[in-house]
C-alpha cells in the first residue's frame, strides 16, 4: 500500500513528484510504504511514527547533481530532462557505497584544488533541528569555535540564498574558488565542494560522507582527505543512481534501479 505524503500547498513540488511515484512504484497492498516530499508540515512526526511502527518509509527531494530549480517565489522546474530527484529509503541521503557503471553519470572530477579558507554551509533549520537535535545558529556557532580552535585559516559562512538573506542572488561556485575545505552537517554544498576539487567534512549521515572527513581536529582541517579521483569519480556514479527525472520515476525506472541496490 503506497502511502503519499504531499504538503498542503498547491504549487510544491509534492503535487508532481508523488502521483509519478503512485504511478511507477511496485505497490504492495498488505505492505504500507510511505514517501515523504522533504521534512516540512508534518513530515518529522509522521517519519517518527513510521519508525516507532517499523513501517517502510522513502524521503523525496531534490537531486544531487542537477539543473537547480527556480524556487521563489514557487517552485518552477525549468528543464525536466535534466532535473533530478532522490529517493532515499529511511533517510534524508542514500549512503550507500555500490559500485555503478557510467551511464547515468553526467559529470566528471577534475582533480583537487588548493585554496585558503574554510567554506562553512550549514544545513537549512528544519535538517538541522532533525539530525543534530540543535538550532541552525547553534550548529554555526560550535562549528566556528571549533574550527578556530584547530586553525587560523580565514572562515567564510554560506547560509543557504534565500530572498532577502546575503546570499540571494549568488553563486556557491563563487564562494568554492580558493577554497580550503567546506565544512557542512547535510548539506547538499558538500557534493558541489567534491565534485568542484574542495574537499569537505560533513556528517556521517551526508550523502559525501564516503568521499569525506567526519570530524572537526588539526589533522582534518590543515590536511582534509582527499581520495584519489577513481574512487570520486565511482562515488559520482553512485550519486547518479540514486537521482532520477520525473519521467524516469513514473515509467518505473527510479523502482527497478533503487530494488536493485536494496
Amino acid at each position: 500500500m503506497i502511502i503519499t505524503h504531499t504538503l498542503p500547498w498547491d504549487k510544491c513540488l509534492s503535487n508532481q513528484l508523488m502521483p509519478a511515484i503512485e504511478k511507477g512504484w511496485k505497490d504492495t497492498p498488505m505492505k504500507p510504504i510511505h514517501f515523504f516530499w522533504g521534512l516540512a508540515g508534518k513530515n518529522i512526526p509522521e517519519i517518527q511514527n513510521c519508525i516507532a511502527r517499523g513501517e517502510e518509509w522513502w524521503y523525496v527531494d531534490n537531486g544531487y547533481i542537477t539543473e537547480q530549480i527556480t524556487r521563489y517565489p514557487e517552485p518552477i522546474i525549468n528543464n525536466y530532462d535534466k532535473t533530478y530527484f532522490r529517493i532515499c529509503k529511511g533517510g534524508i541521503h542514500t549512503t550507500s557505497f555500490k559500485e555503478h557503471d557510467d551511464k547515468r553519470m553526467n559529470t566528471e572530477f577534475k582533480g583537487w584544488q588548493s585554496g585558503e579558507h574554510i567554506l562553512v554551509c550549514p544545513s537549512s533549520p528544519t535538517v538541522t533541528s532533525h539530525i543534530n537535535g540543535i538550532s541552525q545558529e547553534e550548529w554555526i556557532k560550535n562549528t566556528i569555535i571549533e574550527i578556530k580552535n584547530c586553525t587560523d585559516r580565514p572562515i567564510k559562512l554560506r547560509n543557504k540564498p534565500r530572498p532577502g538573506n546575503e546570499w540571494w542572488n549568488t553563486d556557491i561556485q563563487d564562494d568554492l574558488k580558493e577554497a580550503h575545505c567546506l565544512v557542512t552537517n547535510m548539506s547538499l554544498a558538500a557534493v558541489d565542494a567534491i565534485i568542484n576539487g574542495v574537499p569537505c567534512i560533513t556528517h556521517s549521515r551526508n550523502v559525501a560522507a564516503g568521499v569525506s572527513n567526519r570530524d572537526i581536529n588539526y589533522k582534518t582541517l590543515n590536511y582534509p582527505f582527499k581520495p584519489d579521483g577513481d574512487k570520486i569519480n565511482r562515488w559520482i556514479k553512485m550519486v547518479s543512481y540514486n537521482q532520477f527525472t520525473i519521467k524516469e520515476i513514473e515509467d518505473g525506472i527510479a523502482y527497478k534501479i533503487l530494488q536493485e541496490q536494496i
